[in-house]
């Protein structure tokens, strides 16, 4: 087929890595010696020696303070610390995404990958690290990936979010691309999945030419995800680039078609319709970007030119409001909790349709037999969000 004809040899063009360049190795035990009964008992008789000290006062009030605070988090909903991985075409939504992440103390996110998408391949690099730099985190790795899609079919206006992706705000002060990782993208993927296996969950708001090629260097890979949080696709054939395609799906249909359908790990879809029918107030926005901080300043000016483009449009299938596309996804990898309502189906992506080539396929009657059902996000929790939202610009 067209696709299975065009991927490898695309795929050696727009990366030579070679995949005998990796050695993956399942982590080696260090074998410990069972304690003989006379050490056993040696031991038990100096236990029994030993004197008990009365609790000193300072002990017991830091016992007090740690009892206190696990009592805290327990009302406040203990959450455990999280590795998030991200691959972005940095524009503005992107850049809330990242910064929602940021913002949470019990998220560690391991680096970042950039790919096409909102903007050439370098100006997504730039734009990265303009964020970071706003957020003082320029210790995260930033990796350069895919320029274009699989077959090199560039579709839909890539404006919305300025032509560099963030406005067209200029930054005399901006960090250079000297700072971008010299190891590719997609490699960096595959190292740093392997190296955490089962604790990483990649959240993907961008075409998704990057997973794509990693899952061909290493087909292993969703087996070793915790999970995959995707901003893409559609579930009524509405398009917001061409008739039928959300544009992260339609950049690269044949990427959307390899993840949906290589990545058989848990999945999380926050596709266009469902974020257009979850929005925030522009009031809520006026007070976002009106908090007195250096990221609510930032933000402001790279948002003025698709705040007033997303204004101009009088709203999204019938809603009114502000929505960041991108940070859907971002805040269900941060808080498991975010996602209240969801339907369970199997999923791909349409390639040869006239209109409807990389419209995403809710498979609700099972005739695909696929086994691999994917969580599609239909309700959250907006108060949740809004607090999220704002701690990204504190």
């Amino acid at each position: 087929m067209l696709f299975s004809r065009f991927l490898p040899s695309v795929a050696s063009h727009i990366i030579k890595i070679s995949v005998e360049s990796f050695s993956f190795h399942p982590a080696r035990s260090a074998c410990c010696s069972v304690p003989t009964q006379q050490r056993k008992e040696e031991m038990s008789s100096r236990s029994k020696k030993r004197k008990k000290t009365p609790p000193m006062d300072a002990g017991q009030n830091s016992q007090e303070k740690q009892l206190q605070a696990l009592q805290n988090s327990k009302e406040e909903g203990f959450r455990t610390m999280k590795k998030l991985l991200l691959d972005v075409d940095c524009g503005v939504d992107d850049a809330q995404a990242i910064m929602v992440g940021l913002a949470d103390p019990n998220v560690e996110i391991l680096g970042i990958t950039c790919v096409h998408g909102n903007t050439t391949v370098e100006n997504v690099c730039k734009n990265v690290l303009r964020v970071l730099q706003a957020c003082n985190k320029l210790e995260i790795p930033v990796f350069k990936g895919a320029a274009k899609s699989i077959l090199g079919i560039k579709v839909g206006d890539e404006n919305f979010h300025g032509q560099d992706g963030l406005g067209d705000a200029p930054d005399a002060g901006a960090p250079g691309l000297d700072l971008i990782q010299e190891e590719n993208a997609v490699s960096a993927i595959v190292r740093i999945i392997n190296e955490n296996p089962g604790e990483v969950s990649l959240v993907a708001t961008a075409p998704l030419t990057n997973l794509a090629l990693a899952v061909r260097m290493d087909p292993t890979l969703p087996g070793k995800l915790k999970g995959l949080y995707i901003m893409g696709g559609n579930t009524e054939s509405r398009g917001n680039t061409t008739v039928c395609g959300e544009f992260n799906f339609a950049a690269d249909p044949e990427a959307a078609y390899v993840v949906l359908n290589d990545y058989q790990c848990e999945t999380h879809l926050a596709c266009w319709e469902f974020t257009c029918y979850n929005p925030l107030t522009w009031d809520f926005c006026d007070a976002w970007l009106g908090q007195d901080s250096d990221k609510a300043r930032f933000m402001a000016k790279i948002f003025r030119h698709s705040m007033e483009e997303s204004k101009k449009d009088g709203g999204c299938l019938g809603s009114t409001g502000f929505i960041s596309c991108d940070s859907y996804a971002m805040a269900a990898a941060v808080d498991d909790s975010f996602v209240t309502e969801s339907d369970h189906y199997p999923v791909t992506v349409e390639l040869a349709g006239t209109h409807t080539r990389g419209m995403m396929i809710v498979d609700t009657l099972g005739l695909l037999k696929k086994t691999h059902k994917a969580c599609i996000m239909k309700k959250v929790d907006m108060e949740k969000f809004k607090k999220m939202m704002m701690a990204a610009l504190k």
